[in-house]
């Protein structure tokens, strides 16, 4: 029962942050069913992102099947897709189409480049996503090279996290003005836009474009990882003076060129110092003396210790679905409680579920079945 109870969703299969922003609003509590390919792979236990959802599998190069999912269209909330420009429209499944049928509908598009521009129709991935707008450049040690962060920045932040919550927003307004629309959700769209702080730090003088020589981009020594005794590696982020003062203290830094925090030119010898102390200890002993102190600290914890830390457990972070460990659904509300739905389902694994819960009948069920539709 989370806050997206009743909001009927209809996905087309893709790949990356189509399937992860569907997921989203699965977990939210929206029923979402998803339009696989026939005869498609499908998913399994293993692709959380496909979780939550009932699987219709359709052949879309039959007629029969593109007049089913816009049966199924007329009686959505919303649609979400991830393919390049066009191919909605091939199929007959555009947003002029779905509109007329549907003109509450929220039409969600998600792309690399957008709908529009010279880039449109190119492919790509999230790395090329962010290298045009900045991101990729910014991120890396000096003098390396810039440093891919995982595919967090452009599928999942700047696309599938926008497109979640630009449909949430189109939903909102449909309720009060009865009109559907179409969102253009492009990845270089939202990866700018999560670089807004950035930007404006480099028009304040704050930021420079040499990598690894800012504060937020481990060229400070007090916001960097270090390694400890045991070969592991701990987090530190004492920004602010009095959490400064902490490290210090706790860290046993009492050298006076320490006290010079925001003198650029001594960050490398300053950072050189505190990683031979933290190398004198080990992570354990770090979290001993840190962890849970106004430090701003925390251990690196690889993806097979985090859902084992003490914190992850105690808020339930991460939960075990049919023996996989996954993260929870977030964020979290007081009284609509978002939760997951399921596993993710094989291609076509619901088909007469859906179709009979969407108010098909026996006889339409069998003729589909008959014209080789699903």
């Amino acid at each position: 029962m989370g806050p997206l109870h009743g909001v009927k969703v209809i996905e087309f299969a893709g790949i990356g942050p189509g399937p992860f922003c569907a997921m989203l609003l699965s977990d939210m509590g929206a029923e979402v069913v998803r339009i696989d390919r026939k005869g498609g792979r499908g998913a399994n236990k293993f692709d959380i992102t496909s979780r939550g959802r009932r699987s219709l599998a359709l052949d879309l190069k039959k007629p029969e099947a593109v007049e089913t999912a816009l049966k199924l269209i007329a009686q959505a909330d919303a649609l979400l897709e991830g393919f390049r420009p066009g191919v909605m429209e091939k199929l007959g499944l555009g947003p002029d189409v779905a509109l007329k049928r549907n003109p509450k509908l929220v039409y969600g598009r998600m792309t690399g480049w957008g709908q529009t521009g010279p880039l449109s129709q190119a492919a790509g991935h999230d790395i090329n996503y962010i290298a045009l707008i900045g991101a990729l450049h910014a991120i890396g040690r000096k003098g390396a090279t810039p440093v891919p962060p995982l595919n967090l920045v452009g599928d999942f932040g700047g696309g599938a996290l926008y497109l979640a919550f630009g449909m949430a927003c189109a939903l909102f307004e449909a309720r009060g003005s009865g009109k559907g629309q179409v969102i253009d959700c492009a990845m270089t769209d939202g990866a700018a836009s999560l670089m807004s702080m950035f930007y404006g730090f480099r028009a304040m003088g704050m930021w420079t474009d040499a990598k690894g020589e800012n504060l937020l981009d481990g060229g400070a020594h007090f916001y960097d990882t270090y390694e400890t005794a045991d070969g592991k590696w701990v987090s530190i982020g004492s920004i602010e003076p009095q959490f400064y003062a902490l490290l210090l203290e706790k860290a046993g830094l009492s050298d006076p060129e320490f006290q010079a925090q925001m003198d650029r030119s001594k960050w490398p010898s300053l950072k050189e110092k505190i990683a031979r102390v933290m190398k004198t200890k080990t992570r354990s002993d770090w979290d001993k003396l840190m962890e849970g102190t106004d430090v701003c600290y925390a251990p690196v914890l690889s993806l097979s210790e985090a859902p084992n830390h003490p914190h992850n457990k105690a808020r339930a972070t991460f939960i075990e679905i049919d023996g996989v460990v996954q993260p929870a659904p977030a964020p979290r509300f007081s009284r609509t409680k978002p939760e997951v739905q399921g596993a993710a389902p094989g291609a076509g694994q619901h088909n007469d579920q859906v179709l009979s819960d969407w108010g098909f009948s026996g006889g339409d069920i069998a003729a589909l079945k008959s014209a080789g539709a699903i």
